[in-house]
């Protein structure tokens, strides 16, 4: 218990740490702007609702746009909504949702008997940097890794019914959830062969694919459409060729500076590698695996932040490395750049949120 304590403080004191230039200067509205934060506060308030959406709010986006984003994050945020304003109610879901994600990452780790997982744990709030980022700021991506992370926990401990659960959670958070359960019945497939009556222990896992139901129909009932995820714009990034993030021509790339994907694909090429000279057949390379082949595919220049629900898998293929003595004084060294670069991240990358009194 000390030691998830220790985790949980760490959480919330280095992400006061991002937060503290911007509210000393008075700019934590940079913060609350952040790509994608305001989306969410607005489904949270609204729910979809074209009319609702276009008599409060003012952003610069189509009234189709907003079923692109699946309601568990935002489920979350109106909850707590109901006594914080809004923008410091979804801070608050991803300091929960971070706690979560390293305390169910440390015992993942114990489950796979891996030695330092408390060390381990705490470099996961750091490293990749994106990490940093992507929890300071209004962003599902903790809440996904999360609820991923249970779900392969329990798949592991054999305890179907909450692993389904779990990936139920991932699933109305963000659709690459599905991947996962594409992971399982692999898995399944190789282990359990045609083994009828272990099938059907792990009927749960069903749950993952099926809560995609309720969120169509939510989406049938706030817009008319039950489909209208499909209808969201230029919102999917998934091409039929590998590497297209290097055609600078496509939407959402627009530059040449592109080298830093070239080694995102290669730590995660790697991280594989080992998984899978350690652990074979299992979950946890079978995921990733299907995971990293799948951002292979997809056209964005931030690739960083699609390959975000890999980076755990990172560190536990990467484990033994990492607890060197050598690894610690680098890591120790380049920690102030990890907070240059979150900080100078977060001040520009802001929605054009011209009056924040709707969000309150």
């Amino acid at each position: 218990m000390k030691k998830i304590f220790f985790l949980w403080l760490l959480t919330i004191f280095s992400t006061a740490l991002v937060w503290l230039p911007f509210f000393k200067n008075g700019q934590m509205s940079r913060v609350f702007a952040n790509y994608d934060g305001p989306n969410y506060i607005i489904i949270a308030k609204c729910w979809y609702d074209k009319t609702c959406i276009r008599k409060k709010f003012s952003l610069p986006l189509p009234l189709e746009y907003y079923p692109a984003h699946f309601p568990g994050y935002s489920f979350l945020i109106s909850i707590f909504d109901q006594f914080l304003p809004g923008w410091w109610a979804m801070l608050l879901v991803n300091l929960i949702s971070t706690g979560t994600m390293i305390t169910t990452f440390y015992f993942l780790l114990k489950e796979l008997k891996i030695k330092g997982p408390l060390f381990l744990s705490a470099i996961l709030l750091f490293l990749p940097a994106r990490v940093l980022v992507l929890r300071s700021v209004g962003a599902p991506e903790t809440l996904f890794i999360s609820a991923l992370l249970l779900s392969i926990l329990f798949f592991r401990k054999k305890n179907y019914l909450l692993s389904g659960i779990s990936l139920a959670i991932a699933q109305v958070t963000k659709t690459p959830a599905i991947l996962l359960f594409l992971a399982y019945t692999i898995s399944i497939l190789i282990n359990d062969k045609f083994k009828i009556k272990k099938w059907l222990k792990k009927w749960p896992l069903l749950l993952g694919p099926l809560a995609i139901l309720p969120v169509f129909l939510l989406f049938r009932q706030q817009t008319g459409d039950f489909l209208a995820y499909f209808y969201s714009g230029d919102n999917f990034h998934l091409v039929q060729l590998p590497f297209q993030s290097f055609i600078a021509s496509r939407s959402w790339l627009g530059d040449f500076w592109l080298e830093d994907i070239i080694y995102i694909y290669l730590l995660g090429g790697l991280a594989i590698a080992y998984l899978y000279k350690k652990y074979r057949w299992d979950i946890i390379t079978i995921f990733p695996g299907i995971f990293y082949l799948s951002t292979l595919f997809v056209a964005h220049r931030d690739i960083s932040r699609y390959s975000a629900p890999l980076y755990p898998f990172w560190l536990i293929a990467f484990a033994s490395f990492l607890k060197k003595k050598e690894f610690k004084i680098v890591f120790w060294l380049l920690l102030p750049a990890v907070y240059l670069y979150a900080i100078n991240f977060i001040n520009y990358n802001t929605a054009p949120v011209a009056d924040w009194t709707p969000y309150f």
